[in-house]
């Protein structure tokens, strides 16, 4: 159990770091420039989020804004962690480290929050002129790690029930 659950902090740290790698890079090189990687629909620009994602909470009251954005974010780290620690033994390997991918993210995004007051996206992808809101290597880390949780759930465990 020990060594498995070690193996999520790794996963996690690694997360983080290569979270914390991107956004300094980010923000030191992106500063006011849009840098085209794929014409019309992808760039690099460096975006401010004070909200949460896709800018949700934005434009409320700081204090309001960021204590709710802190008690959540270390909630779900949290209940994540506990959960995967809980399980360690009985969870199936995409499932545990889908929860190592959340914690990492969430990790990320929390410490632009505690230390810089906002969080820090550059991935901008855009069609013409609908641009899905930026967002960066946290964000994407939580999103996969929830895809890959919920879908085992759905597809996996829910025929295992089905068939016993």
């Amino acid at each position: 159990m020990k060594k498995r659950f070690l193996k999520f902090w790794v996963v996690a740290f690694l997360i983080f770091i290569l979270d914390l790698i991107t956004k300094e890079f980010a923000e030191k090189y992106l500063a006011n420039k849009v840098i085209p990687i794929i014409p019309n629909f992808f760039n690099l620009v460096l975006v401010w989020n004070k909200g949460m994602a896709f800018g949700l909470l934005g434009n409320a009251p700081e204090i309001l804004r960021f204590l709710t954005l802190i008690i959540a974010t270390f909630i779900i780290i949290v209940i994540t962690i506990l959960y995967a620690y809980k399980n360690t033994d009985n969870l199936p390997k995409l499932q545990f480290y889908s929860l190592a991918l959340i914690t990492g993210g969430a990790l990320g995004n929390l410490y632009d929050r505690l230390f810089i007051g906002k969080v820090r996206d550059f991935l901008d992808f855009y069609i013409g002129n609908y641009h899905w809101p930026a967002f960066n290597i946290a964000d994407s880390s939580i999103t996969v790690g929830v895809i890959i949780f919920v879908s085992y759930e759905i597809f996996f465990k829910r025929k295992e029930e089905w068939f016993n």
